[in-house]
């Protein structure tokens, strides 16, 4: 299963954040596994950088970055894909350009503790703790 997962997940994985860490954790280990294939957004690689660096400090947030760079494929964030994201009217427009990067890599599921900004995905949205469902229902 291909998976895009949201920036809040990953941060949630990455910060420890109660009480969302044990799902996160538990999609990474999938993930580690080889049992989901994992993507994010080139974006959110910048984002994670920032909050991690703001709350951790530069060593934390270049650890938080190699991590994510050794678990997830990176969804490059190009000219067509900024504007597929305009195009698509999202009200936030990070959840649109992360969705135009799961439709052009043909993900399965997008993983999202905030489902509300992808309201018109055609793609399913789940929450972290509900990817096992979908998994098992294939």
């Amino acid at each position: 299963m291909r998976v895009l997962i949201d920036t809040n997940v990953v941060l949630d994985f990455l910060q420890e954040r109660e009480p969302f860490v044990e799902s996160a954790a538990r999609l990474f280990e999938r993930i580690d596994a080889g049992e989901i294939e994992g993507f994010i957004a080139a974006t959110t690689i910048t984002n994670i950088y920032y909050i991690v660096r703001r709350a951790a400090g530069r060593v934390a947030a270049q650890d938080a970055i190699m991590q994510v760079l050794s678990d997830l494929n990176i969804c490059a964030v190009n000219l067509e894909i900024l504007e597929q994201a305009l195009a698509l009217n999202f009200e936030d427009f990070e959840d649109a350009v992360q969705y135009a990067c799961a439709v052009r890599h043909g993900v399965d599921v997008i993983v999202t503790r905030d489902a509300s900004g992808f309201v018109n995905a055609e793609i399913p949205v789940v929450l972290p703790g509900e990817i096992d469902t979908i998994n098992s229902a294939e």
